[in-house]
């Protein structure tokens, strides 16, 4: 089966391209990615539950988050500094997991409405070097922030 979100790793580059257009009102999309009960509900999943510890949805805010697995024990902790807000149209921010080699990454999210109940995510995600960028690409990545989409929307289809 084909994703729905599209990743483009072109070669040699420290950044990824990351499409998806939902079936989804702008307005919905854009609360999937700024309101914290709606990040914890599609960022869980069978194996682990999201947490919101801190979110400050504006420009200067930041934000912390952890997954437990069903045992309690903290498998991810990830925070950073949200840079730009601008409610319906743009995120940009950083994103760092703790107890990684990954390092600091900035992510820069578009939304754009397509038609009145369709719209469209463009993630720019740029890493400190290319041999970052294609570590990530050796973990599943791709299906999982496929996966994570395919979340947002049952999710907030339920919400309409």
């Amino acid at each position: 089966m084909e994703q729905k979100t599209k990743v483009n790793a072109e070669a040699g580059k420290q950044e990824l391209m990351i499409t998806r257009e939902f079936d989804l009102p702008l307005e919905l999309l854009f609360k999937a990615y700024a309101e914290p009960e709606l990040i914890e509900e599609w960022m869980s999943n069978p194996y682990t539950t999201t947490k919101m510890l801190r979110l400050e949805s504006k420009k200067q805010g930041g934000y912390q988050l952890e997954g437990k697995d069903a045992q309690g024990k903290v498998v991810l902790r990830a925070n950073g500094v949200i840079h730009e807000f601008i409610p319906n149209q743009k995120i940009t921010r950083t994103f760092e997991m703790e107890n990684t080699p990954f390092g600091v990454q900035l992510e820069i999210y578009e939304f754009i409405k397509l038609t009145d109940d369709t719209s469209k995510l463009n993630m720019h995600v740029i890493y400190e070097s290319v041999a970052q960028r294609d570590e990530v690409l050796k973990l599943p990545f791709a299906q999982g922030i496929n996966m994570a989409h395919n979340r947002i929307e049952e999710i907030i289809n339920k919400l309409k």
